[in-house]
């Protein structure tokens, strides 16, 4: 076996290090990750991981050839230190203990003697730190010392446990420990530093949390699909008004992501669309919908490596911040009649979700709306919101102009199963292409008049426009 143990010293650990700022504070530093975020980092290099009194213990012999051996392993693991702002210590050993002991030497700035075990000083051993005066009096000052000793006289004065540990360091005994797991949902709560009455407060001890989340994602290689961020309430009635226990947003993204500065930014719009109801004390992650990771995608194609956000992250910040109502796409419909082919949908609602409401298009708007995609030539790219009436010149319409058809008719009969609840209604048209004098290439249709059960006079609708 081979063990690595780690440990992180702060340059400067006072309480202001800690303290959440101001909503001004712009720079202020991060967070630090706790211990079990801690643990769920080394679980991306070994399954075997455990904490070792204030040391995070690495157990890789059956795992250090994926990473090149001990020597790169240990250089990978100081390359990626998880807390950027603080010193990584490390030791390695053929035990937990001498590797534990080394750590505690290296921390001292001490060399480490030329026999091990038996030459490292007794204060690194935690087994013999509560004996070490009556030790010294006896004349130990090392490992070797102390295991030299009669065995039943040294277990009746001190115990069986410092002897068992002595046995573990000499590899005598087998070690037990019990290793760190993965829950399957990530779920983690934080009492905040003081209590928050602002977003970018909550913000601030929200990033502790995302970091937590963002070691979980990766060791159980799922990218994040839908967070919910909840506080709780440090008041239970105010002005009068009885309050809820907790408050929360929900952040849905369209692809799985481990993106975690891409999911800072939507909860941060998020929460700045927010009111506190009061103060909070406490605050909870969890993921409500994960997918498996399929790890990010490289290339050496410059048109792949573009720099900026994605489209898909673009369009979630936007709903975020604008409202989804605010951001539609379009939504192809099984419909024959033209300005019913296409709907439009919230971007952030899946296509396979029932819709709302769908949007018309250009429901409110005068611009014109893109069609839906069409396998016929005779369909212009561009469609007006509504088909506007066109005046007669004689039995002639007229658009700009008097219209001369070139193509049609092409007729469409649909509609007539008479599903009013969407607000659609029987299309029986005849379909041309035509030429205005100063309009260009323009789509009509003449409504027959059998649409309408009268024998009225025809009318001619301006459909669309050919680029």
């Amino acid at each position: 076996m081979h063990w690595i143990a780690l440990r992180w010293s702060l340059e400067a650990d006072t309480p202001e290090a800690h303290r959440a700022p101001k909503a001004h504070d712009a720079h202020a530093a991060a967070p630090l990750p706790t211990a079990e975020a801690l643990g769920w980092w080394a679980l991306h290099y070994t399954p075997h991981v455990t904490w070792q009194d204030e040391a995070l213990m690495l157990e890789v012999s059956a795992c250090e050839r994926l990473w090149g051996g001990r020597l790169q392993m240990m250089r990978v693991l100081l390359g990626a230190n998880p807390i950027p702002d603080a010193r990584m210590l490390g030791a390695q050993g053929a035990t937990s203990l001498i590797a534990l002991a080394r750590l505690r030497l290296f921390s001292r700035e001490e060399t480490r003697p030329k026999d091990m075990p038996g030459g490292l000083p007794l204060d690194t051993l935690s087994a013999a730190r509560g004996h070490l005066d009556l030790l010294e009096r006896l004349g130990c000052r090392t490992w070797g010392d102390v295991a030299a000793l009669p065995r039943g006289g040294l277990t009746r004065r001190f115990g069986a446990g410092l002897r068992e540990a002595l046995d573990m360091a000499w590899g005598l005994r087998p070690e037990s420990h019990t290793w760190l797991t993965l829950p399957d949902v990530f779920e983690q709560k934080l009492e905040l530093p003081a209590l928050a009455e602002t977003a970018p407060e909550l913000m601030w001890s929200a990033n502790r949390l995302l970091t937590t989340l963002q070691y979980w994602l990766r060791a159980r290689q799922r990218g994040a699909r839908a967070l919910e961020l909840q506080w709780t309430l440090d008041l239970k009635r105010f002005n009068g008004v009885n309050l809820p226990p907790h408050q929360q947003v929900t952040v849905r993204t369209a692809e799985p992501t481990q993106d975690m500065a891409h999911l800072r930014r939507l909860l941060s719009e998020k929460l700045a669309l927010t009111t506190l109801a009061a103060p909070a004390s406490w605050l909870k992650l969890r993921t409500l919908e994960t997918d498996p990771w399929a790890g990010a995608s490289t290339s050496f194609l410059p048109e792949d490596n573009r720099k900026g956000d994605k489209l898909h992250e673009m369009v979630e910040r936007l709903s975020v911040r604008l409202g989804a109502r605010q951001v539609l796409v379009p939504a192809a419909q099984a419909d024959h009649r033209p300005e019913r082919k296409q709907a439009w949908r919230p971007a952030l609602q899946k296509a396979d979700a029932p819709p709302e409401k769908p949007e018309k298009p250009g429901r409110g708007r005068k611009e014109a709306r893109a069609a839906a995609s069409q396998p016929d030539a005779l369909y212009p790219p561009w469609l007006l919101p509504e088909p506007l009436l066109l005046e007669m010149d004689g039995e002639r319409p007229c658009y700009r102009g008097p219209l001369s058809k070139l193509i049609g008719p092409q007729r469409v009969e649909a509609g007539w199963w008479g599903d009013k609840d969407d607000g659609g209604q029987p299309a029986m048209r005849d379909y041309y292409v035509a030429e205005s004098p100063e309009a260009g290439l323009v789509w009509i249709f003449r409504e027959r008049p059998s649409a309408r059960f009268s024998s009225g006079e025809v009318r001619w609708y301006l459909q669309g426009f050919y680029a």
